[in-house]
């Protein structure tokens, strides 16, 4: 079929040719072998085309070429100074439909290993045609409404508002620098502005493109953009300076370092932007902001912050939905940045989103929500006064009485009230009553929904068991916050039953056990009595819950491990097997996540720490990874215990240790600060070592140790030095 299909390409038909391309190229992204044999008649063919009257042929050669870059990128090298300047013609082609499938060969591109020599000398041609691309349509004006600044009466309509899904809650450790895990829980939703044109467009792949290639490029794309920039940025057409401001956006994760010099003229205009009389230009401001808020809060906060913060929050008021829904995003945005520098206008900014509570249409509460929950996780405790408390709560706790337990609402609800209760903390008691109840309650009718589909499927709905995931973690987060103040609300619900019931559940959603075992770790935490009863049934389900496949359920259930741990002490030596050799397998594998081994090396050390004698003998078969996956974990209280376990399983056992002590010794100079009690324990352990090898041979030992890591003080020789014994 394939040769008799390249014959078609010259048919004197354009639909049998365009058509004809169509049928090859289903077999690129496959590699079928009858394309790969005839692959150098077919680019031939391809480029024989390339000047072809057909917009349908154009678009076609354009999608081929592009899938080749990702499959035979070898066949297409020789070429491709002719392909470039070919896809930077076709990419300003009139049909806007080979445009958009020309620009995707740049995005594809970008991820070639081969993308910085290829296209460095054609970045001159290249930029404008993107900056170009990146104007709204006529088309898309029109749709977007671009005219119509107010809208906020107008209520919205269903199938305008996307379908949310709950994330559920994975524990993860504080790194040195204070960030959380990076690389893993990737942020989704980063796009730019018009969701509601959500087909993909040339304007959103030019960015894209644009966006990539700065992460390619870095500094060295700025000279071919800045004078194109400054044209646009203050251009009297607002179409014009709204692709402006787009590409700033686009361009600030890769050339950030480059932008910083122009960005304490930038940031000013752009704040000015979002009084823009158009809406359009007003949402793209705040995109673009929120894309350098890491700058803007790196500088003194009269500069830039406050007045980027006075602006947003007017833009959250605003009387377009599409400027109040950008302007809620941004805002979150600034929050994970700001943290506890937003403490001194807390007042203020709770007026703003509780004005904005009965202000809103459906589609913008749900990200409202989302705003005040990363408001509470980035100010913390500081949110527990009564001032604010009086402000916050009365809208919530209005919408969480309006919503019906079947209201898909709740999710976002909840998730938000999470977070607000972890911060709140005691705060929080007012209302924990109604809200832990109705959470039992919705984990209760799923589990009865759940039993009864099992049973008779053709007379019952499967339950959305969202709805139960939600309401775990909303429980985790009232156990976080209130610690042993939850400890009524447990001794009067059956929670611990239905907790038994999660987390046996063997189905299709991962996510409950997840949920459920995070919950199990902070009820252990908050009110041990109710926990403890139910130990001997709970520990067989979290062994063979220790499965790496499942990523998140593994993670949660080792932590709840650990956390049992500590408050059992010795009477934890019965199930000690049923963990163990798991979590020795896990420390081993290659390529598990980072969180994962944190949490596995704080539950192997936590072990050690309650049952030495037990753990002790397996020490060899861990104590490397255990060593180098807590190296660059902060001083904390779960860093504390796990060290305090190794050393009592160095007491017991220390010829388990003399092969590796030289990752041993890297982990220990790890430590800041460690506690009077344990920096002895690491001294006699090292001096003990020290005196068996004599002074020569330490030496030598020590000039094996690994150079400094970045931000660290001095060798890790120096640092053990200063391990010398307290002062008492």
């Amino acid at each position: 079929m394939i040769p008799k299909f390249l014959q078609f390409f010259k048919h004197c038909s354009p639909k049998i040719r365009s058509h004809a391309i169509a049928c090859v190229n289903q077999f690129i992204i496959g590699r079928a072998e009858a394309l790969m044999d005839n692959i150098d008649t077919f680019i031939e063919s391809l480029f024989a085309l390339a000047g072809d009257e057909d917009s349908e042929v154009r678009k076609n050669v354009c999608r081929a070429l592009v899938m080749l870059l990702e499959v035979r990128i070898d066949r297409l090298i020789p070429h491709m100074h002719s392909i470039i300047q070919y896809m930077l013609q076709r990419t300003q082609d009139p049909d806007e439909n080979v445009a958009l499938e020309a620009c995707e060969f740049w995005l594809t591109l970008a991820e070639q290993p081969i993308c910085k020599e290829a296209l460095s000398g054609h970045l001159v041609q290249l930029t404008p045609i993107l900056v170009n691309g990146m104007k709204y349509s006529e088309i898309d004006i029109i749709l977007l409404k671009g005219d119509v600044e107010e809208d906020e009466a107008v209520p919205d309509s269903e199938q305008d508002i996307k379908p949310r899904f709950h994330k559920s809650r994975t524990v993860t450790l504080q790194h040195e620098g204070g960030e959380g895990e990076e690389g893993e829980d990737i942020d989704e939703d980063d796009d730019d502005d018009d969701d509601t044109l959500s087909d993909w467009n040339l304007r959103k792949c030019s960015a894209a493109a644009l966006d990539v290639l700065a992460n390619v490029f870095r500094e060295e794309l700025l000279p071919h953009l800045l004078p194109l920039l400054k044209g646009l940025l203050f251009h009297p057409d607002w179409v014009i300076k709204e692709s402006g401001i787009l590409v700033l956006g686009a361009i600030a994760e890769g050339c950030m370092q480059g932008m910083v010099p122009y960005l304490p003229e930038l940031i000013p205009h752009l704040i000015q932007c979002l009084c823009d009389k158009k809406a359009l230009v007003r949402s793209i401001a705040c995109w673009t902001l929120s894309r350098y808020a890491h700058w803007v809060v790196s500088q003194p906060p009269d500069s830039h912050l406050k007045p980027l913060m006075t602006e947003l929050l007017k833009r959250i008021l605003d009387g377009n939905k599409r400027v109040q829904e950008a302007a809620c995003s941004a805002f979150a945005t600034l929050e994970e940045e700001a943290c506890t520098e937003l403490v001194p206008y807390l007042s203020f900014i709770l007026d703003t989103l509780v004005f904005a509570f009965g202000k809103y249409q459906h589609k913008n509460l749900l990200i409202l929500y989302d705003a005040i929950g990363t408001l509470a996780d980035s100010v913390g405790h500081h949110l527990n006064q009564e001032e604010y408390i009086q402000k916050l709560m009365p809208p919530l706790i209005a919408k969480w009485n309006e919503l019906k337990d079947e209201d898909k609402d709740l999710f976002p609800l909840l998730e938000c009230l999470s977070s607000v209760a972890t911060a709140l903390q005691s705060g929080f008691l007012p209302y924990c009553e109604p809200v832990y109840q109705r959470c039992v309650t919705l984990v209760q009718k799923t589990l009865a929904q759940a039993m009864m589909y099992s049973q008779q499927p053709d007379q019952y709905e499967a339950p959305d068991k969202d709805f139960m995931i939600v309401a775990l973690d909303l429980l985790s987060g009232l156990a976080e916050g209130l610690g042993g103040h939850v400890d009524t609300l447990v001794s009067r619900s059956n929670i611990m039953t239905l907790l038994f019931q999660c987390m046996q559940s063997q189905d299709t959603m991962p996510e409950v056990r997840q949920s459920s075992f995070a919950l199990l770790g902070d009820l252990t935490k908050a009110c041990f009595p109710h926990v403890k009863p139910c130990i001997a049934e709970f520990m067989p389900i979290l062994g063979t819950n220790l499965n790496p496949e499942f990523i998140s359920v593994c993670n949660n259930a080792t932590w709840a491990i650990g956390e049992i741990c500590m408050q059992m002490g010795v009477e934890m030596q019965p199930y000690i097997a049923m963990v163990l050799s798991q979590l020795v397998e896990i420390i081993n594998r290659p390529n598990t996540p980072k969180t994962l081994l944190e949490n596995t090396a704080i539950t192997i050390g936590r072990l050690g720490y309650v049952c030495p004698q037990e753990v002790a003998p397996v020490l060899p078969q861990f104590i490397r990874p255990w060593c180098t996956s807590l190296r660059n974990i902060r001083d904390n209280e779960e860093k504390d215990s796990a060290f305090r376990g190794i050393c009592m399983m160095i007491g017991v056992n220390p010829g388990g240790v003399v092969q590796d002590f030289i990752f041993f010794c890297d982990a220990v100079a790890s430590w800041v600060s460690p506690k009077d009690d344990l920096r002895d324990m690491f001294y006699k352990i090292l001096h003990g070592f020290k005196e068996q090898v004599g002074e020569e041979n330490w030496q030598q030992f020590s000039e094996q140790f690994p150079p400094p890591a970045e931000g660290e003080t001095g060798s890790v020789l120096r640092r053990l030095d200063s391990l010398h014994p307290p002062k008492r």
